[in-house]
């Protein structure tokens, strides 16, 4: 049997899977290595920005979302302390002359997706798709280069797959990342979700409420099923101490705040549901400096999830990676310099996309999740920023559904609404309480700043 292929991609997630069929619509002759092709059970991963439709439609996917009970998603609704305002996806010009068109994402079951993604690839005429454990890397001994990978396949057998070039989008919980880079995956919060079978008082809208203690996020999952996320810092878990506690806390604290109509359904779903957490981890991508090897997805980079930004990026690194290795650039796999200058190329023009979607994921969690008086000027000038309506939030709306790419606009968009917080904070003080709130501004100043600080900084490893 013949074992040299392409490319071997080690996983069949959503990057996985969208670069292996990127690159066997090229003619490349790819093999991929899924640990377990059983249906994955995951809370992540269930909402796909319109700028990750649009990038599945370039790979020729854009039918995994059809037949799994998928939502559009339009945009955002936000609930703060008796304030409401929404945010949709505003119409987009194609740019090629034609009318503007009303953009949509999708949210959906992960582990449905996942199974449509998979068909696909492997209908591919030039994928192998196999189950089996990447247990080890191979290299080259004379250039340590990565030449393929060992397979362990179920009963034990293992077995060589050569390639030219190897793909390793094997997840968050990647076995061969830290061979690769001296970067470890960052995590200060998880996300605590339920299945809750209810619908949405605004259809197709995201929602979250803040001011209310722990934010909390919902979304259409499944025509009569949402999925409810609170995000706990890792220090309010220790001081909850159990899953019980944030059962309690999920009653008492909660289910009071969220949407009449729902909950009586979420008290249903907090009793007898099925509580699972996940964690919010934080990676920036660093530069694959091994001859042969390219990682993808979360093994490779990672975001705070509260804007849904991980598959997007996922899929916009899988159409950027295969425009770059097209056979009109690269003719052969195996020529390691033109392979080595893709990737290099990869690495920094792949930024023009997740850089602003990193960013802006960090700094919505920081935003967030703090409960002290300097967020919370920020969170009601942002609150009240979008109650302005389609003239503020359309740009910040493309950047967030990816449409638009240009980490310089977000950056500029998030320093004018910081400026707004602080110019509505001050100007809805009291002259006696004036001082005070002339000190909270330049507090909620120096945090906005130190709040984008650390993800812009990551954007810029090598």
């Amino acid at each position: 049997m013949n074992n040299t292929y392409d490319v071997l991609i080690i996983g069949a997630g959503i990057a996985g899977c969208a670069i292996a069929t990127g690159l066997a619509k090229q003619g490349r002759r790819v093999v991929v290595l899924e640990r377990s092709l059983r249906e994955p059970d995951r809370i992540a991963g269930e909402i796909l920005q319109p700028g990750g439709v649009a990038a599945l439609s370039k790979l020729g996917l854009d039918d995994c979302v059809e037949g799994i009970g998928a939502t559009p998603m339009e945009g955002y609704h936000f609930h703060w302390t008796g304030e409401q305002a929404s945010f949709w996806f505003c119409p987009l010009s194609s740019g090629d002359g034609g009318p503007a068109v009303k953009p949509t994402g999708r949210s959906f079951h992960h582990g449905k997706f996942v199974t449509k993604l998979r068909a696909a690839v492997a209908q591919e005429p030039n994928v192998t798709l196999l189950q089996a454990t990447a247990v080890e890397l191979l290299r080259d001994e004379r250039t340590g280069g990565i030449v393929g990978a060992v397979g362990s396949r179920e009963g034990g057998s293992s077995t060589e797959y050569h390639a030219d070039l190897t793909i390793l989008s094997d997840g968050s919980a990647s076995n061969f990342r830290a061979q690769f880079t001296h970067i470890r995956p960052q995590s200060h919060s998880r996300f605590w979700g339920l299945e809750v079978e209810a619908s949405l008082p605004n259809p197709n809208y995201a929602h979250g409420i803040l001011g209310h203690g722990l934010p909390i996020f919902m979304y259409q999952i499944g025509p009569h099923e949402i999925r409810m996320f609170i995000d706990i810092p890792n220090t309010a878990y220790r001081r909850l101490g159990s899953t019980d506690a944030v059962r309690t806390y999920l009653r008492e604290r909660v289910i009071p705040t969220v949407p009449a109509c729902m909950q009586a359904s979420l008290t249903k779903a907090v009793q007898t549901g099925r509580l699972r957490s996940m964690p919010n981890s934080w990676l920036p991508s660093t530069r694959t400096r091994a001859p042969g090897l390219v990682m993808l997805g979360d093994s490779a980079n990672m975001r705070h999830p509260v804007t849904g930004a991980g598959m997007t990026v996922a899929l916009k690194d899988a159409v950027l990676l295969t425009e770059l290795l097209d056979p009109s650039r690269v003719a052969s796999l195996g020529d390691t310099n033109a392979v080595t200058n893709a990737v290099g190329k990869f690495h920094w023009k792949r930024k023009r996309h997740s850089a602003p979607l990193n960013i802006l994921a960090e700094g919505m969690s920081a935003v967030f999740v703090a409960d002290d008086t300097t967020s919370a000027v920020i969170q009601y000038g942002l609150i009240r920023y979008i109650q302005g309506g389609e003239a503020n939030f359309a740009m910040p709306g493309w950047l967030m559904g990816g449409l638009v790419e240009s980490p310089l606009l977000l950056l500029y968009h998030f320093v004018k609404v910081a400026i707004y917080s602080n110019k509505l904070y001050l100007c809805e003080s009291t002259w006696v309480g004036l001082p005070v709130a002339i000190f909270q501004s330049l507090l909620a100043i120096c945090a906005a700043v130190s709040i984008v600080w650390r993800p812009v900084i990551g954007e810029l490893q090598l």
